[in-house]
């Protein structure tokens, strides 16, 4: 049977409030690793929007291969192929990482899992290098919108394990993991865009852990 290619429509939609924030932070020639590109439609729009940047897809490796319809359909020379990398192998396809952007990811891990992720960021991301983390977050545990709360309670009952995570937590595992927070911005449909850089410095972010 001839695989269809894959479409969200969310990231329809988010794709150029996203781009209009993440055009500031990845503003010079650098290989970014997307985690968890999904169909590839972010990998192919920001691709063609920053020349400049090589962008390297990655996800689990059943997503590969509707990923890349959208890769092969846009035959944009700085997309490199897509790569296998789950956050909870203790191997990822790479030694070093100059830049990091993933959407909509770490409500749809488990807790140990955005743990892996962070403490993969750890070891392999040279100084300086920025973090672009786009999604819903709680604040001081509470919800920011009713349609939230709603996409909360969806997502525990198809997993479980899955759920909007606390600012406040995955901003202590990004500074455990040498990340400072840059910036964080209020995007459409009630998401937030996480600004991290590499430090290696212990520095607390503004709001209260």
């Amino acid at each position: 049977m001839k695989l269809g290619k894959p479409f969200s429509q969310a990231c329809e939609n988010n794709k150029d409030p996203i781009l209009q924030v993440i055009h500031t932070v990845f503003d010079r020639p650098a290989t970014v690793w997307e985690i968890g590109s999904g169909t590839g439609q972010h990998a192919c729009h920001f691709a063609r929007s920053l020349p400049h940047i090589q962008w390297q897809p990655t996800d689990l490796e059943e997503r590969l291969p509707g990923m890349r319809l959208w890769l092969e359909e846009a035959q944009l020379a700085n997309i490199r192929p897509p790569l296998s990398l789950n956050v909870a192998d203790s191997e990822w396809p790479c030694r070093t990482i100059e830049a990091v952007f993933t959407a909509n990811t770490l409500h749809i891990m488990s807790w140990e899992k955005v743990g892996l992720f962070f403490q993969g960021l750890s070891t392999r991301l040279i100084q300086s290098a920025p973090v672009c983390i786009y999604g819903p977050f709680n604040y001081r545990g509470a919800y920011t919108s009713d349609s939230n709360a709603r996409f909360d309670r969806w997502l525990k009952e198809n997993d479980p394990a899955s759920g909007i995570r606390d600012f406040e937590a995955v901003a202590r595992l990004a500074w455990q993991s040498g990340l400072t927070l840059i910036d964080d911005v209020a995007m459409p449909a009630n998401n937030r865009l996480l600004i991290f850089r590499k430090t290696g410095m212990a520095e607390l972010p503004d709001a209260p852990l």
